[in-house]
């Protein structure tokens, strides 16, 4: 979580990105990057209730330009919000399982009306975050092996490992020198370990190569599109490959099977 606010502040530069757990009693905003001035820390949102307690509940992204003068939610925390200063705020809930575990947001300490941009930024990053909680209750599921012990910061590692895979692949693919393309996926493989002994490892085009190591960190196929300067539906092409080729039957599945196979870190 914490990783997640620290990209959506320096995506976005808003005042302030923060996040709340939802427990059985509410949303609990209890993450936060960015200076908070008001009583905003540790608040419990009520099911349906404010921006939060609205998205978590109706399980979809939200934009206000104004939150104190916005109609689309009921104002039972409009105290808090006028006490920290924050006036346009998205937020997106980050849902696990059909279930919502969280909610993301930004913020800004004036009004705006077009908050497209900062809409999608903020439901990009729940969709990884999404990616990320999933991939994690998969390999919880897993059988275990003998002296794996993967705890939280062994996760955050193995999750910045993937992104700089990924970004030194997606790289490579820009750069027109064959030498330093090479050099560049060299380095990228040193981040892979060796797949198991006698283990069946599918073949993978280069092209395929670049789309799993993005869908690795959480990426939907619109930004893996992006990243690589390919079309949407060509990147569809290229999953569809990789769940054949890898047996999975969805996308997470892909991964972890990638992952244990020691295509991707």
């Amino acid at each position: 979580m914490t990783a997640a606010l620290a990209r959506l502040r320096a995506r976005t530069g808003v005042s302030l990105a923060f996040a709340g757990r939802v427990t059985p009693s509410g949303v609990l905003l209890d993450a936060f990057d960015g200076h908070v001035v008001g009583p905003l820390r540790g608040v419990l949102l009520n099911a349906g209730h404010g921006m939060g307690g609205r998205v978590a509940y109706q399980q979809r992204a939200l934009s206000l330009p104004d939150y104190v003068g916005s109609p689309a939610i009921t104002h039972h925390y409009d105290q808090v919000i006028r006490a920290e200063a924050l006036r346009a705020m998205a937020a997106a809930p980050v849902v696990v399982g059909r279930r919502s575990v969280a909610v993301l947001y930004v913020a800004l300490r004036a009004t705006q009306r077009q908050l497209g941009r900062l809409l999608d930024a903020v439901s990009q990053e729940a969709r990884v975050l999404e990616q990320d909680l999933a991939v994690d209750d998969v390999l919880r599921r897993l059988p275990e092996r003998h002296g794996d012990e993967e705890g939280p910061r062994e996760r955050v590692r193995q999750s910045r490992v993937a992104e700089a895979y990924a970004d030194l692949r997606a790289l490579a693919g820009e750069i027109g020198d064959p030498r330093l393309r090479a050099r560049l996926l060299n380095a990228a493989r040193l981040l892979v370990d060796e797949p198991p002994p006698d283990a069946p490892v599918p073949h993978l085009t280069a092209r395929e190569k670049d789309v799993l190591a993005l869908l690795s960190t959480g990426l939907p196929n619109q930004a893996i599109a992006e990243r690589l300067g390919i079309g949407v539906y060509t990147v569809k092409d290229h999953v569809k490959n990789l769940l054949v080729k890898l047996g999975a039957q969805g996308r997470m599945e892909a991964v972890v099977r990638a992952r244990r196979l020691g295509l991707i870190p």
